[in-house]
């Protein structure tokens, strides 16, 4: 279908976008982000250690949670991105799914506050991972929406930024809030203030009523389905992500007990914060030159190969070189890696999806490669540690498997 013919909602975009929407979509995201990573890189730990039943490891209490929320955003973010997509709202596709989600996220990491059992523990998890997948399926369908291929590289760098300003937000608030009930709190209010400037500022694009695609059960969910066969670029752009994606889950699952049980930092919680803010320095210093550059070049997989070699490179650091000093440049190197990789592989993303018209649910069945890392790292994490050599073959293989991933990006024909 003819940009012409399209509504704007379903036109490839030409405008390019300014600096107020792209940082307000920027803020946004990097929100989310905190909601999710104050409790993935502390609060759900320290929540663990206080509520594991005797007998029971908290590394394995962790584990379960983490990956039951996982389970939860790996189905969340398509489902919501295909409600998403036929949403035909006066305030656009988009934007009702970013106020309910945000706002069902700060409900849930209330109450999360409050679990005083595992099994509340898991529920408000899973809560949270539902609610902010919905929002961040409309904010990440916003990128292809508004934004003109030759402009994603740049504007998938701001997001990135934010992503990792949201990281170290949510673990500084996390640190900072005076205990774990109080870090929920403060990720909440976070998460909330955040959306505000998008939500308030921005007018999103409305999609007519009669342009709605085919809204029933059986067709949402027959349409979660991209056949790997007729998309073959989208699905090896997919493998890629998951796989350097769960190189990368595996090596943050367990670094709060890595440098307590380790490392033996006599204040494990600081130091997790001060690898957070290290990577997040070098990683604000090439996630946008990283979209530029690409952008400029009109390639993508040469960065996304680079990114991932380095990043496997930054894990195989923790295996070899087990002291603090090792952990500040894995960390440090990280950074340089994930920043390319995350303006980058996002560009590329959207230049390998199927239709205008199901944009959000493409893009939340490629974010699966997101989620669904969460469950196969704790899987592949607790034997690892507990019974085939601890953390440095931990280490070892994600590092293996992040390569992996890397070099399979060559394999993708339709971008360059």
């Amino acid at each position: 279908m003819s940009g012409a013919a399209a509504p704007a909602a379903l036109a490839e975009p030409s405008e390019r976008v300014g600096r107020a929407w792209t940082t307000s979509l920027s803020l946004v995201n990097g929100a989310i982000w905190a909601g999710w990573y104050g409790p993935i890189q502390i609060l759900l730990a320290l929540q663990a250690a206080e509520l594991a039943p005797a007998g029971t490891a908290k590394e394995s209490v962790l584990a379960w949670v983490a990956g039951a929320g996982a389970v939860v955003s790996m189905v969340a973010n398509p489902l919501f991105g295909a409600l998403s997509d036929r949403t035909t709202s006066r305030l656009g596709r988009r934007t009702p799914w970013i106020v309910a989600g945000v706002a069902g996220g700060a409900v849930a990491l209330v109450l999360l506050a409050g679990a005083r059992s595992v099994a509340a523990m898991a529920v408000g998890w899973c809560g949270v991972q539902l609610t902010l997948n919905a929002a961040f399926a409309a904010v990440t369908a916003a990128l292809p929406d508004r934004v003109p291929p030759g402009q994603r590289g740049a504007v998938g760098g701001w997001l990135g930024a934010a992503q990792i300003l949201g990281v170290v937000a949510g673990t500084g608030l996390a640190t900072a809030a005076g205990g774990v009930a109080g870090g929920y709190r403060a990720c909440a209010a976070f998460v909330v203030l955040g959306a505000l400037p998008y939500v308030l500022l921005h007018r999103d694009l409305v999609l007519p009523a009669g342009r709605r695609p085919a809204s029933g059960p059986v067709a949402v969910l027959r349409g979660l389905w991209i056949s790997p066969r007729r998309h073959p670029d989208l699905a090896w752009a997919w493998l890629t992500r998951f796989l350097i994606n769960l190189g990368n889950a595996l090596a943050l699952l367990y670094l709060l007990y890595y440098l307590r049980d380790v490392l033996r930092r006599p204040d494990p919680g600081g130091g997790v914060l001060v690898l957070t803010a290290l990577n997040g320095v070098t990683l604000l210093g090439t996630v946008v030159v990283g979209g530029i550059w690409s952008d400029r070049t009109g390639r993508r997989k040469p960065f996304v190969l680079g990114a991932g070699v380095i990043m496997a490179a930054a894990t195989g650091l923790l295996a070899g070189w087990q002291t603090w000093t090792g952990a500040l440049c894995a960390a440090a190197l990280l950074g340089v890696g994930f920043g390319v990789f995350t303006s980058v592989d996002l560009a590329l993303m959207t230049e390998v999806l199927p239709a205008a018209a199901d944009r959000a649910k493409d893009l939340g069945v490629i974010n699966i490669a997101n989620a669904l890392p969460q469950v196969a790292a704790p899987v592949l994490a607790a034997p690892l540690v507990h019974h085939l050599g601890g953390y440095r073959v931990l280490y070892a293989v994600a590092a293996a498997i992040g390569l992996v991933g890397a070099l399979l990006v060559r394999r993708i024909r339709g971008v360059a």
